[in-house]
C-alpha cells in the first residue's frame, strides 16, 4: 500500500494534535443588500420594514378627519355665535322670542366642544389599530400571531365606524340647512341691488322672512327685513363672516364623512383578513 504525501502529512498533524479533528468547512450562504456579517439588517432593510407597516390608508383618514372635524366645529361655533347676533339685531328684538333658540344654539356650542375631543381621541385609537392589523396582516413580525380579543375588538371599531359614518352624513346634510338659509338672503340682497336707483318702491317688496323657516315664532317682531334694511345687514362683516363660516363648516363635515369612508374600508379589510388568517392558522395546526 502506497502511502501519498498529502495523507503523510495529516497522519503528522494528527499524531501531534491528538484532541484536535479535521476542519470541517460549511456553505456560507452569499450577503445580500445591506445585510451585514452578524446576520443584522441594515439601515435601509430597516427602514424599508417601517414603511412597509405603515397603514396609509388609515394614516390618510385620520388627517383627514382630524382637518374635516377641526373645520366643522371652530368654523360652526362662530358662525352659530354670529347667527344669534344677526337675529337679535334685525328680526327679532324682542329676547323671549329667541330665548329658545338661544339656548338650543349653546347647547349645539358645547356638542361641538364634545365632538372635537372624542373624534381626537378617536382618530388616534383608530391610527393604532391600523398600525396592529397592518402589522399582523403583512406578518412583519416573525410568524402570524393574533388573538380573539384582538379580532373583537377589529370588529367592534369596524360596527362603531360604520354607525359613526351614517350619523355624520345626518350631520353633513344638517350642516347643509343653514347654508341654504343664508344663500336665500344673500340671493335676495343681489336682486335689491341689481335694481335701479329709481325703483326704491319696489326694492321695499322685497323681504326676507325668517319666521317662515321655524326658528322664531311668529309673533317674534319685526320677523322680517325689507328693501334697504336687507341690503344693509348683507353688507355687514358680520353676515358675510357667517355665510363663509357655514360653508367651511359644511365642506369640513363632508370631509369627515369622507374620512370615515376610508377608515371603513381599511377596517373591514384587515378584520376580513385577520379573520382568514386565524382560521387558516387553526387548519394547520390540526
Amino acid at each position: 500500500m502506497v502511502i501519498t504525501r498529502p495523507e503523510m502529512e495529516i497522519g503528522r498533524y494528527q499524531w501531534m494534535y491528538r484532541n484536535s479533528r479535521l476542519h470541517q468547512y460549511h456553505h456560507v450562504p452569499a450577503l445580500r443588500g445591506n445585510v451585514s456579517p452578524l446576520g443584522i439588517q441594515g439601515c435601509f432593510e430597516c427602514c424599508i420594514k417601517c414603511l412597509g407597516g405603515v397603514p396609509y390608508a388609515s394614516l390618510v383618514a385620520t388627517i383627514l378627519c382630524f382637518s374635516g372635524v377641526a373645520l366643522f366645529c371652530g368654523c360652526g361655533h362662530v358662525a352659530l355665535a354670529g347667527t344669534v347676533s344677526i337675529l337679535e339685531q334685525r328680526f327679532s328684538t324682542n329676547v323671549t322670542d329667541h330665548a329658545l333658540l338661544s339656548e338650543v344654539i349653546k347647547l349645539m356650542q358645547y356638542v361641538i366642544y364634545g365632538i372635537a375631543s372624542f373624534f381626537f381621541l378617536y382618530g388616534i385609537i383608530l391610527l393604532a389599530e391600523g398600525f396592529y392589523t397592518t402589522s399582523a396582516v403583512k406578518e412583519l413580525h416573525g410568524e402570524f400571531k393574533t388573538t380573539i380579543c384582538g379580532r373583537c375588538i377589529s370588529g367592534m371599531f369596524v360596527f362603531l365606524t360604520y354607525v359613526l359614518g351614517v350619523a355624520w352624513l345626518g350631520v353633513f346634510g344638517f350642516s347643509a340647512v343653514p347654508v341654504f338659509m343664508f344663500y336665500n338672503i344673500w340671493s335676495t340682497c343681489e336682486v335689491i341691488r341689481s335694481l335701479p336707483a329709481n325703483m326704491t318702491a319696489s326694492a321695499d317688496q322685497i323681504c326676507v322672512d325668517i319666521r317662515q323657516y321655524g326658528i322664531i315664532p311668529w309673533n317674534a317682531v319685526p320677523g322680517k327685513a325689507c328693501g334697504s334694511a336687507l341690503a344693509d345687514m348683507c353688507s355687514t362683516p358680520e353676515f358675510y363672516l357667517s355665510y363663509h363660516l357655514f360653508i367651511v363648516a359644511c365642506a369640513g363635515a363632508g370631509a369627515t364623512v369622507i374620512a370615515l369612508l376610508i377608515y371603513m374600508m381599511a377596517t373591514t379589510y384587515n378584520y376580513a383578513v385577520l379573520k382568514f388568517k386565524s382560521r387558516e392558522d387553526c387548519c394547520t395546526k390540526f
